[in-house]
């Protein structure tokens, strides 16, 4: 069993901004997938199972900082090894539009791999593909700002290619 997280936060108010861009491609895959998402509140986030790829698909349901409570809950309950999780979420970092997937590493300053990173030992490795949503280029938004603003117009007409290539690694990832 495998258990792929899109990070994000919760509500209407952040549903176009780039730091929920983990929750966008979980959408695409459970579309990909006929799977539909419901909502746990034991696990802390809405879940989507599909049993035929032995996979499962969460979106937690706390905000950002507190995203480890929801794949704690949720690797306990499948019963699933910190090997077999991939944490998709948008990185700063990395240009629009790139995509870097990694076995381990460090939080590189990201609040909701930092928690998930949190409810493991030290030295445990989980995977991690960061959606590229770069950075204000005139340099005048503050990253908390500029993560939680919405998609430009630009940006926009870009994301459904974006999310395709991203749900296409995870897949290639639990394939």
């Amino acid at each position: 069993m495998k258990l792929i997280v899109g990070l994000g936060n919760p509500g209407n108010e952040y549903a176009k901004t780039r730091h929920n861009a983990g929750f966008l491609v979980l959408d695409e895959l459970a579309n990909r997938l006929a799977v539909s998402f419901s909502g746990k509140i034991a696990l802390k986030g809405e879940v989507g199972e599909a049993p035929n790829e032995k996979l499962v698909l969460l979106k937690p349901s706390t905000f950002m900082n507190l995203s480890g409570e929801a794949v704690k809950a949720a690797a306990a309950k499948y019963r699933i090894a910190p090997k077999d999780i991939l944490i998709v979420l948008d990185d700063a970092d990395i240009a629009f539009s790139e995509l870097r997937l990694r076995e381990s590493g460090s939080a590189a300053g990201h609040n909701g791999m930092k928690s998930i990173l949190e409810q493991f030992p030290a030295d445990t490795s989980v995977a991690r593909l960061k959606v590229g949503i770069g950075r204000d280029e005139s340099g005048h938004m503050p990253l908390d700002e500029w993560v939680l603003a919405k998609w430009t117009k630009e940006e926009a007409a870009a994301l459904p290619n974006l999310v395709s290539k991203a749900a296409d690694k995870a897949q290639e990832w639990y394939g």
